[in-house]
C-alpha cells in the first residue's frame, strides 16, 4: 500500500512539484500540502489528469490552530475510483487570507465551503453564495474555533408570552447549587479515608 502511495506522490511531483509545500504517505493515507495560490490548478489536475482521476470530492473541512501564525489548514479530501485510492490536500492559511474556490471544479464544494466558513469563519474568493448554512441568521461568532465559548454568546428559548422563538445573552446562575470539592459523595454520612474534611470546614 505504501508503494502505491509513493508511486502516486512521483506521478503528481512529476507535473505539480511547484505546487506542492510538502507531501507525506502515512498511514495508508497521501497527504499532500499546497500553497493557496496554487490550490485551483492543483485541485483541476487531480481530476483532469490520466494518472489520477480523483473526480470524486468526499469532503472539505478545516483544523484551527490558534498558536501558529497560520491559523487554519482547509483540508480536501478526494477519490479516485480509477486508482482506488483516496488524497489528501491541505492549504495553511492566516485569519482573514482568503482561499480560492474550487466550486467551479466540484459543484459539490458549494455547501461544503460554506459549513466552513460557517463554523471557522475562513472566506473563499469566488463562491458563488457565501454564507452561513448550519448556524442561524445573526449568529455571532464561528462555533469550531478553539477559542469560541462552550456556552456560545447567545441562547434561545421559547418566551410564551411573546409567542416565539427569543435571543438572550448567555446567563449560567450557580448559586444555587452548593458545591462539596472535598467529598464526590455529598450527603454522606461517612467519611471515606484520604476524604477528611478540613478542620472548620
Amino acid at each position: 500500500m505504501d508503494r502505491a502511495l509513493d508511486d502516486l506522490r512521483e506521478v503528481i511531483a512529476l507535473r505539480k512539484e511547484d505546487a506542492m509545500v510538502e507531501a507525506v504517505a502515512a498511514h495508508g493515507e497521501l497527504t499532500i500540502t499546497v500553497a493557496a495560490g496554487d490550490l485551483v490548478d492543483f485541485v483541476d489536475h487531480l481530476r483532469a489528469d490520466g494518472a489520477c482521476r480523483f473526480t470524486t470530492l468526499i469532503d472539505v473541512t478545516a483544523v484551527d490552530w490558534p498558536d501558529r501564525e497560520k491559523r487554519f489548514e482547509v483540508v480536501y479530501h478526494f477519490l479516485s475510483m480509477h486508482l482506488n485510492q483516496r488524497i489528501r490536500v491541505k492549504v495553511s492559511v492566516r485569519e482573514g487570507e482568503l482561499v480560492p474556490s474550487i466550486v467551479s471544479i466540484f459543484p459539490a464544494a458549494n455547501w461544503y465551503e460554506r459549513e466552513v466558513y460557517d463554523m471557522y469563519g475562513i472566506l473563499f474568493s469566488g463562491h458563488p453564495d457565501l454564507r452561513r448554512i448550519l448556524t442561524d441568521y445573526g449568529f455571532r461568532g464561528h462555533p469550531l474555533r478553539k477559542d469560541f465559548p462552550t456556552t456560545g454568546y447567545v441562547e434561545l428559548r421559547y418566551d410564551e408570552e411573546q409567542k416565539r422563538v427569543v435571543y438572550e445573552p448567555v446567563t449560567l446562575t450557580q448559586e444555587y447549587r452548593k458545591f462539596d470539592f472535598m467529598s464526590p459523595w455529598e450527603g454522606a454520612e461517612y467519611i471515606l479515608p484520604g476524604d477528611e474534611k478540613k478542620d472548620g470546614a
